[in-house]
């Protein structure tokens, strides 16, 4: 009998023993998903810091063979404090196939890349190149751009010059085909197309607005006329530009470093003021063309570049 009450008292103090260490257990996990919990809220409380988009466009160096001297290309890209490279596929025969090797190299150096094609207005006959190798098949671009961007995340945007003067080819059916193509394959990919001032008509962003994800607005000073003289419009032409629009899309002010045929050369004081007043009111500033570092404007994109990139951090 004392030989039965001693062992179901070892019994009894084991299960209390065990008891009591599973309800330490218990009490860790509860202690460990409240601090999880609490880790959580405190970033969600935190907001999050957006880098801002800023790249330059087309101009890009090459070699003696026509083909992408990538290495300078990324070399100039980092020294001018650019985050992202807007690849225009026109004037070369090999451009596609260049993009194809940037790509990697762009990815190591934590450069995004949009690619930008041209529309019929710009492609033979009416031009001498045409954006090779799918022409004005916009619909086979939209496939291929967007399985390479499934290989290549850092390819980020699609976009199409001149786009709202070529409506009669980019109707909002095509423009869906478009995007349906795209969407098959990466629906992360970005449709932002080159979009001038004066197209924000109501009838215009009641066609196309929903169907973009975003608009690079080259600015031209176009709401007293046209001209790449002005540099001070840049604050009132995005106010109205988002006002007509009625949709949180984001707007990349496109500025001119090199002229234009119907309005001649900027400065290099056109070019910083553009440059500042974008960084204040735009969600990011793309330079058209591509300039070299050390060149009086390139000196210009690489300081305001180098001061937007530090305040975007903070």
């Amino acid at each position: 009998m004392k030989k039965k009450l001693f062992f179901i008292l070892v019994f009894t103090a084991i299960f209390l023993i065990n008891c009591g260490s599973a309800i330490d257990v218990n009490k860790e996990k509860e202690d460990l998903v409240e601090e999880k919990e609490t880790v959580l809220d405190d970033k969600d409380d935190t907001p999050s810091q957006k880098v801002m988009t800023l790249g330059t466009y087309a101009g890009l160096p090459r070699l003696g063979n026509g083909r992408t001297d990538i290495p300078k290309l990324i070399s100039q890209l980092n020294e001018l404090n650019a985050n992202t490279y807007n690849w225009l596929i026109w004037r070369g025969d090999k451009d596609w196939d260049d993009l194809i090797l940037f790509l990697p190299e762009a990815k190591k150096h934590n450069i995004s890349v949009w690619v930008t094609l041209v529309p019929p207005s710009e492609s033979k006959p009416r031009a001498k190149w045409n954006s090779e190798p799918y022409g004005m098949d916009y619909i086979r671009w939209s496939k291929e751009i967007a399985q390479l961007s499934v290989a290549y995340p850092n390819l980020i945007a699609l976009s199409i010059d001149d786009f709202a003067s070529n409506r009669n080819t980019y109707t909002p059916e095509y423009l869906k085909k478009m995007i349906n193509e795209i969407d098959k394959f990466n629906s992360d990919l970005s449709f932002i197309p080159c979009i001038y001032y004066q197209y924000f008509t109501p009838e215009f962003v009641e066609s196309y607005v929903s169907l973009i994800d975003g608009i690079l607005f080259p600015y031209m000073a176009k709401s007293e006329g046209a001209n790449l003289k002005n540099p001070n419009l840049v604050k009132n032409e995005i106010a109205q530009i988002r006002s007509s629009i009625k949709e949180d899309l984001p707007i990349y002010i496109d500025v001119y470093l090199t002229g234009h045929s119907a309005h001649g050369e900027t400065t290099p004081s056109y070019v910083e003021t553009v440059i500042k007043e974008g960084g204040k009111y735009a969600d990011g500033v793309l330079i058209y063309t591509h300039p070299l570092p050390n060149s009086e404007k390139g000196r210009i994109v690489k300081e305001e570049f180098g001061r937007l990139k530090m305040s975007s951090k903070q």
